[in-house]
């Protein structure tokens, strides 16, 4: 064995390599189960589109038609879940505590500042309840994503649309709380 600059190794020709294979994996597009292939651009077909669970395959325009709609409505219910669980929080915050501090002021004169606290606790029904939600949030955003990712067209949009269209319907309730006491007048 010699050395090179970088202070490698190099096998001579007597020794055996083992063969260099290829991942498809690393490949633009692969194979996913039996035949089925991954396209890594974006496409409008609805033949052989895998949607998540390698049994549940679109094959015709009315499947896609199905999974557009099953799809939207998904990522509208994402946005409303997100809603939701910032009005329960809101709703479960038990214990709030108001802080009042001397700051220095104008002229060498001393304000009073007021900072609110809330608190929550942690074995609570409420903080339960706001877990179990949010594992439901990251499984469904896990999904979105995953579904986007086939690339294809017709479920990219329906992605966008549904997560458009829930936001537009959701957070337009959404209030805006304006604490009085964090600012001085």
């Amino acid at each position: 064995m010699g050395m090179n600059h970088m202070g490698m190794t190099h096998m001579d020709s007597n020794s055996t390599m083992p063969p260099h294979h290829h991942h498809p994996t690393t490949s633009a597009s692969h194979s996913h189960g039996e035949g089925m292939m991954m396209t890594m651009t974006f496409h409008f077909g609805f033949k052989n589109v895998e949607l998540l669970f390698s049994g549940l395959v679109i094959n015709t325009p009315g499947e896609m038609a199905g999974a557009f709609v099953a799809v939207f409505l998904l990522a509208m219910f994402y946005e409303g879940l997100k809603i939701a669980r910032e009005g329960l929080l809101r709703k479960s915050q038990v214990s709030i505590r108001y802080n009042s501090m001397p700051v220095p002021g104008p002229n060498g004169t001393i304000l009073m500042e007021t900072h609110k606290t809330v608190g929550q606790q942690m074995l609570s029904f409420p903080h339960l309840l706001q877990t179990v939600l949010h594992i439901i949030q990251v499984v469904i955003s896990y999904f979105l994503m995953l579904i986007f990712m086939t690339y294809n067209g017709y479920l990219c949009i329906a992605v966008a649309a549904g997560a458009g269209t829930g936001y537009f319907l959701f957070s337009w309730k959404k209030a805006v709380v304006v604490d009085i006491t964090e600012h001085c007048h």
